[in-house]
């Protein structure tokens, strides 16, 4: 059974144990403080007292101005992953994107959107699945990190906006 929360502080040292980030040494302290600072609300999925995976709902939105200029008000799940790889593909990914969905809902927006690189069909299979729709937006996924060496990285990965309508009268 998995179950997923938002992150606590004390999770961080679990989580550093067992989902790396590598060449991001403190992606998860990071995400959490964005949380803390109301920016976001970082989401963990447990199973057996491990954590299993986790995902981020950024309110403010896709950072990409050519997104948020079209989707101003519409949150978005971001950074989601299932660790081990030998997990994935069992409904935790799906169970993470369920509560995002659920906690957007509960804090009154009617969509949620995400980002999904252009090489990640896999991704955007499961996307599609769950309801979320092509919006004809393409965009560069730019994002920086210093590595555990101080050595700054910037990347920017194409990627295409999906949205989904979330219906207000379900929980």
């Amino acid at each position: 059974m998995v179950i997923v929360r938002p992150c606590q502080e004390q999770d961080l040292a679990l989580l550093r144990a067992h989902i790396p980030t590598p060449g991001q040494p403190d992606r998860h302290a990071t995400r959490f403080e964005r949380q803390q600072s109301g920016h976001s609300t970082f989401l963990i999925a447990w199973m057996d007292d491990l954590p299993v995976g986790a995902g981020e709902i950024f309110w403010r939105g896709c950072s990409a101005p050519e997104i948020n200029q079209h989707y101003p008000d519409c949150p978005e799940l971001n950074g989601l992953d299932v660790w081990p790889p030998e997990l994935r593909s069992q409904g935790i990914g799906t169970t993470i994107i369920t509560a995002a969905e659920d906690i957007t809902r509960h804090r009154g927006h009617h969509r949620i959107g995400l980002g999904v690189e252009d090489g990640n069909s896999r991704a955007a299979a499961l996307y599609l699945r769950l309801g979320y729709q092509e919006t004809g937006r393409n965009y560069l996924d730019r994002y920086t990190y210093i590595d555990a060496d101080g050595t700054r990285h910037d990347i920017a990965d194409p990627a295409r906006f999906l949205v989904k309508n979330l219906d207000r009268t379900t929980s």
